[in-house]
């Protein structure tokens, strides 16, 4: 009870600063610290808090929608390439809004040049409703993060799962990773390449995800060097040459560019066999995947 009652006068007193900053009040509440009191209450119960400046006296108003050219709130909305649930466990709407805000502005401008004020602007909100969801903007960072890399692992696992045999496995895998490299690559830049601004234990779960995708390659190339269908010197190098590669989609393809995202994972899964000198990569010839 009290952690709950903490956090309302912390909105309480954040909202103030929001309206003294802009010089803004709440239709019918005088700018007392009750109308101040009633206005976090309606933020709270809300959850969004949008400016309107249609009016000469910039009155607030409170919605659930969002503005005009705020960031599509549905999961994988305006954020990369279409439809996708990962961001479906993120509720209410509003704290959805924000994440993917995030994901954009940190795709953008990089984690530290942005500001958590940025991220409200672009989810069409106050900065002050930002922090009713996410204490800070590290706290969003990982939940990118999480989320992001527990999708990685799932696509793996899937494409691990839905085929027989090593070199079937390790296409099916690869094919499937550098897909959503490609279609999520605005996500992607946030999830791979933004690691290092995480804190501690934040920093520590997320690294034990990542090597939980290095098992599941690492497996699939033991199994394969166990059948005699790859030549493989060293497996945990391997592994790592593989996902580096695959990961790296993500910073380069853009949407409309030459390649689509599956022409892209059907020639890196050909590429790949062919490293690990597998009979069955396009055009029969060995490959090699020696140490280093």
């Amino acid at each position: 009870m009290n952690l709950a009652l903490s956090g309302e006068q912390a909105a309480v007193r954040r909202v103030a600063e929001e309206f003294a900053d802009r010089g803004l009040r709440l239709p019918g509440c005088p700018g007392t610290s009750r109308g101040t009191a009633s206005a976090a209450k309606r933020l709270l119960s809300n959850r969004c808090m949008v400016f309107d400046r249609s009016t000469e006296r910039g009155e607030v108003r409170m919605t659930g929608d969002a503005e005009p050219g705020a960031v599509d709130e549905s999961p994988g909305g305006a954020a990369d390439g279409g439809p996708d649930d990962s961001w479906a466990e993120v509720v209410p709407e509003a704290a959805r809004r924000l994440l993917l805000a995030a994901v954009e502005a940190f795709a953008e401008r990089g984690f530290h040049a942005t500001t958590t004020r940025d991220i409200a602007s672009r989810a069409g909100m106050s900065p002050a409703a930002l922090y009713i969801h996410y204490r800070t903007k590290e706290e969003l960072l990982h939940q990118i993060s999480r989320i992001g890399h527990e999708r990685s692992v799932r696509v793996l696992t899937e494409a691990d799962d839905s085929a027989t045999g090593a070199p079937e496995r390790l296409a099916a895998a690869v094919r499937a990773f550098v897909r959503w490299h490609a279609e999520r690559h605005t996500t992607a830049r946030v999830v791979q390449y933004e690691l290092g601004a995480l804190a501690g234990d934040h920093y520590t779960e997320i690294v034990a995800l990542r090597r939980r995708s290095e098992e599941i390659l690492r497996g699939i190339l033991a199994d394969g060097v166990a059948t005699g269908e790859f030549t493989v010197e060293d497996i945990r190098g391997t592994a790592v040459a593989v996902l580096s590669l695959c990961v790296d989609v993500a910073r380069w393809f853009r949407t409309g560019g030459p390649r689509t995202p599956e022409e892209i994972g059907d020639l890196y899964a050909g590429l790949v066999l062919r490293m690990v000198g597998s009979p069955a990569a396009p055009g029969g010839g060995p490959g090699v995947a020696g140490r280093g």
